[in-house]
């Protein structure tokens, strides 16, 4: 049964989430100050975290950071601070998702199981376990991403969006696209999550970000990868 880690210092706000998880079918855990749920994350215990901003200890954004550098388990970000340049940093740090209180229960579950989707098998591209193209190699076998031998650190959102790439002929993809094809159907995030994964997944195969010569963009439209 999947299992989801719940770090909330609101005790009432614990209980209505995990009544509601367990009612779909979810195993849940709570940690209740920062310190607690980073170490608990980072126990690969579970295969979501449900994650306040605002915590004892340690602040989710902190979190965030320190759970990235080790795990790429998906994190929705849960918090009644609506700030923009606050979804922002969740997305840029590496959040999956984002929802800001009060929130649809319904529609929290809508993201918990988009998510959880996206781990469970994520999107499955041309039959054959490698494909090649410029100085990668994609091996969907070993789920891995080399560059020049290397492999390289990619978070499993930024392998679905390769691979999906990889799957079709080279045309321009929409972020709605990607939204609907990556994210999964039912996931109400905003676009620019998508935004924030294209520049992450660029920062971390072109040489040079800025003059990208494989992850490019059709302005209006959306992205195409060069191949």
């Amino acid at each position: 049964m999947p299992s989801i880690l719940i770090v909330e210092d609101e005790k009432t706000i614990v209980d209505i989430l995990a009544f509601n998880l367990k009612r779909e079918g979810f195993e849940t855990a709570a940690a209740y100050d920062g310190p607690t749920g980073l170490e608990m994350a980072l126990s690969g215990q579970y295969d979501l975290v449900l994650l306040d901003v605002m915590l004892p200890g340690m602040d989710g954004f902190e979190i965030l950071r320190r759970l990235r550098e080790k795990s790429d388990v998906p994190v929705i970000m849960v918090t009644a601070r609506e700030e923009e340049r606050d979804k922002i940093l969740g997305l840029e740090t590496g959040a999956d998702d984002y929802v800001t209180k009060p929130f649809s229960v319904k529609e929290l579950s809508a993201r918990v199981k988009a998510n959880m989707r996206r781990t469970g098998g994520g999107v499955r591209t041309e039959t054959g376990d490698r494909v090649s193209f410029g100085p990668f190699v994609v091996d969907r076998a070993l789920h891995t991403v080399s560059k020049n031998g290397a492999e390289l650190e990619l978070t499993q959102r930024e392998y679905d969006i390769l691979t999906y790439f990889l799957s079709l002929p080279v045309r321009v993809v929409s972020r709605e696209e990607l939204m609907e094809k990556v994210w999964g159907f039912d996931y109400y995030g905003d676009l620019r999550a998508v935004d924030v994964a294209m520049r992450r997944l660029r920062e971390k195969l072109e040489d040079d970000p800025a003059d990208p010569q494989f992850i490019l963009t059709k302005r209006g439209q959306g992205y195409y990868l060069k191949r």
